[in-house]
Parts: C-alpha cells; sequence; structure tokens
C-alpha cells in the first residue's frame, strides 16, 4: 500500500530530515522524492510505502500535521489512489 506526502512552505533547514525522521519511526519506506525552492518557497513530494508501518495511518497523518505545524509548514498524507483521482486532468 501507497501514499503520497506533500509538504509546502517557507524554506528552513530541516524539512526533509523532520519528515523522514518520523517515516522512519513509523516504519515507512520512501520510495521516491522530489523537492524543489522556488524563491523562498520549500515543495515536496513523497511516494512511500505505508504496507509495513507499525502505526495506523491516522496516527502517522497527525505526527506529520503535527511536525508541520511546528515547522510553519502545510505537510498533508494521503492515499496513492485519493491522491491520483483527486489530480487527475
Amino acid at each position: 500500500m501507497r501514499a503520497v506526502i506533500t509538504v509546502i512552505g517557507t524554506d528552513k533547514i530541516g524539512i526533509i530530515a523532520g519528515v523522514s525522521t518520523i517515516l522512519a519511526e513509523a516504519g515507512v519506506n520512501i520510495l521516491d522524492i522530489t523537492q524543489t525552492t522556488m524563491q523562498e518557497l520549500f515543495t515536496m513530494i513523497m511516494l512511500v510505502d505505508i504496507s509495513k508501518a507499525v502505526v495506523s495511518f491516522e496516527h502517522l497523518s497527525g505526527r506529520l500535521s503535527a511536525k508541520g505545524d511546528e515547522m510553519g509548514l502545510k505537510i498533508k498524507i494521503q492515499h496513492e489512489d485519493i491522491f491520483k483521482s483527486m489530480h487527475e486532468i
């Protein structure tokens, strides 16, 4: 089972480390990652494997959201199929 994580906000040191630490603690594997900074705006999309997660999807979502609040970012996780259906042209 896979999910997509999006991160948007002002660029600062430690964003990738903060998100990846939460994922590692939850037993989530990062399959692919892309990130860019446009002027001061940081954007990142991660494709992750949640099939071996040791926490519920809701708990993981809450931890990521809390990290986003702490860092002044918007962090969301969605199941891959929901993400795809929301972003079809």
